[in-house]
């Protein structure tokens, strides 16, 4: 089974690790595992279609459940970063498609 592995040094990924979930594998142990939000943050700025295709997977799962201003307070800097500018669009029209209308707040 293919594992990723990070080692986080900077503040967005501290804070990625702080929301991690842990995730029972058996005997009294479990892995931190990272959010649904962290994922769509890290996913969204690497931004190659599989990506994508993951996103979408990850947003039909979680529906309601996803903390959307999450997921723009830890992906907005990364994006002004490396001067995105079209990343949020295409992000907020999978969020508002899985949420409904009005649900997919804008990125600061």
């Amino acid at each position: 089974m293919p594992l990723d592995i990070a080692l986080g040094a900077m503040p967005s990924e501290e804070r990625c690790i702080d929301r991690a979930p842990g995730f029972d594998i058996g005997n009294g142990q479990s892995l931190l595992t990272c959010s649904a939000e962290d994922l769509i943050v890290f996913k969204s700025f690497a931004g190659r279609e599989r990506d994508w295709l993951d996103i979408d997977t990850i947003v039909a799962r979680q529906r309601q459940a996803l903390d959307v201003d999450t997921i723009w307070r830890e992906l907005t800097p990364l994006l002004e970063l490396k001067e995105d500018v079209e990343t949020p669009s295409r992000l907020r029209r999978m969020l508002t498609k899985a949420k409904g209308p009005g649900s997919a707040r804008t990125a600061s």
